[in-house]
């Protein structure tokens, strides 16, 4: 007799992806010493900034799959985390050159990991991202009931991405001066 599969677990929160830019240049020119160096700072960073109800889901390579329950919460730390990786960047000389993509969904709990449609729109947004940018789906900025004091959003559209049926509307996160 065969085991009944197990039940699918659906959470609600944001997923947040975490790529360092030039990773793999870096790696080839200054060797793995100082790449596994530039990892651990960004490790560092993040683990140091994440609030209560958020994890580092996984290490992917040279990103980070990141969860938070709070959309802003998600938001105001990714912002939090840019800052400090330029920061970092500019007292260690290393380029801490990072992009983040984060969206509100329902992705379905696998073990400790997070799997499902909305990891994978999280994960389109990284690649559309820039150095040192922070884009954001719409679906994270309803899911928020007020943004966090201090935070500008600037729409880009609604932006086709690799292997999604519809464009996501997206918006650069920035801190107002």
């Amino acid at each position: 007799m065969q085991a009944a599969p197990p039940s699918l677990e659906v959470v609600s929160g944001a997923v947040v992806f975490t790529d360092i830019v030039g990773f793999t240049e870096y790696t080839a020119v200054r060797g793995d010493a100082e790449a596994f160096e530039l990892l651990s700072t960004q490790e560092r960073i993040v683990t140091g900034l994440l609030p209560e109800g958020a994890r580092i889901v996984k290490e992917l390579g040279d990103g980070l799959l990141l969860w938070f329950a709070d959309p802003a919460a998600a938001i105001e730390t990714t912002l939090a985390m840019q800052e400090q990786f330029e920061a970092a960047a500019n007292d260690t000389g290393m380029p801490l050159w990072v992009r983040v993509g984060a969206h509100w969904g329902q992705p379905v709990r696998r073990r400790d990991d997070i799997v499902g449609h909305d990891v994978n729109v999280a994960s389109r947004i990284v690649d559309v991202a820039g150095p040192g940018e922070v884009l954001v789906s719409e679906a994270l900025v309803s899911a928020c009931s007020q943004l966090p004091p201090g935070i500008d959003l600037f729409e880009l559209g609604p932006v086709v991405m690799k292997g999604l049926p519809d464009a996501v509307r997206l918006y650069r996160a920035t801190r107002l001066p």
